[in-house]
């Protein structure tokens, strides 16, 4: 029954795209024949009354607050049999309580999300109202990208109770450029940048530089990754911009601690992705349940490392029977018409 519905709301769907396009087009033009002939201060307030007044055929209007699907709230998405685009607000128990239901086209996960007022842990495999699609790409990249955050970090044996970068060692160190002023920030926060993962020692000769003897462990991992795929080294280039990431912080803010580095986590989010499971990769229903499980535990299970939704709403199964049967065409009747039009024409 599900999958009947799935494939009847992509169907009707692309209906709706397709009317809704005709009408946008049809609006424009009517709004356009609307503004000729005003005076010039109707017309400086026209794109202000177009945004405020119009009703987009296409986009729905986001709510002020997130709206409850299995209330009387959501009786208005059935005008566009359940608009995918309409905002849907999730939670983290509502990803507790998804029930696999099987992979769709070996790259989605097919699965119900319990949205009523229910004990998640007291409901069936079969219980759940809202049907989606789970991407399972970005499920797992998210999955992985947690993962590889969470292992690496380590005890800071210089700082008790703090974490810090785990570290490996380059050798030979690699040389950065820098100027003297960027050398002067740099040996003032010396003790700071150990805890992200970075060894420096200052060069007395020549132009001014930095010798980097250890980065983060991310670093080296992907630098190996890419040299087995025979590519090109890209570890300074790395380097060289968090040196400058933690440059930039000390100009704006005086210190470089804080939350976990932009590039260590862009770095991060290369491994997850390459490692995460593929389009066209078949999984069984087992290896689905594990994955969603996986995902339920994350932190931000919505988006992957890159920040595309991982889960995309398709129909609530509740409101499926209210719908009324679409009528068909009376094909006895239009052939009599046909006939009356050959006969006697439209006049």
């Amino acid at each position: 029954m599900v999958f009947h519905a799935l494939r009847g709301q992509c169907f009707l769907l692309k209906q709706v795209k397709v009317e809704d396009f005709e009408a946008s087009k049809l609006l424009k033009i009517q709004t356009e024949t609307a503004h000729v002939g005003r005076d010039d201060i109707q017309d400086s307030n026209s794109l202000s009354s177009l945004y405020s007044e119009w009703t987009n055929p296409v986009f729905a209007r986001p709510p002020m607050v997130g709206v409850d699907i299995s209330s009387v709230q959501a009786e208005g998405l059935a005008v566009k049999i359940h608009n995918i685009l309409f905002p849907y607000r999730f939670s983290k128990d509502m990803i507790h309580s998804m029930k696999v239901i099987h992979q769709v086209d070996k790259k989605f996960l097919a699965c119900l999300i319990n949205t009523q007022d229910q004990d998640p842990a007291a409901c069936s495999e079969t219980d759940g109202n809202l049907l989606v699609l789970v991407d399972q790409h970005a499920a797992h990249e998210r999955v992985r990208l947690e993962n590889l955050v969470a292992d690496s970090y380590e005890d800071d044996p210089e700082a008790p109770g703090e974490r810090r970068l785990c570290s490996s060692t380059v050798a030979p160190p690699l040389e950065v450029s820098v100027t003297e002023e960027e050398l002067r920030l740099l040996r003032s926060c010396r003790p700071s940048l150990r805890g992200l993962g970075l060894e420096l020692q200052f060069s007395q000769i020549g132009d001014p530089q930095v010798l980097v003897g250890k980065v983060p462990m991310c670093f080296t991992e992907k630098e190996s990754n890419e040299l087995r795929r025979g590519r090109r080294s890209i570890i300074k280039p790395i380097v060289e911009e968090y040196l400058q990431e933690q440059i930039e912080l000390l100009h704006s803010t005086g210190r470089v601690r804080g939350t976990l580095p932009l590039t260590v986590l862009k770095v991060l989010a290369s491994l997850a992705c390459h490692g995460a499971i593929k389009f066209n990769d078949r999984l069984s229903k087992e290896e689905c349940c594990s994955l969603v499980g996986a995902l339920s535990s994350c932190q931000l299970p919505f988006q992957c490392a890159h920040g595309r939704p991982s889960i995309a709403p398709l129909v609530d199964v509740l409101h499926l029977n209210d719908q009324e049967e679409p009528p068909r065409p009376n094909l006895r009747k239009l052939r009599r018409m046909y006939k009356a039009w050959e006969l006697y024409g439209n006049g």
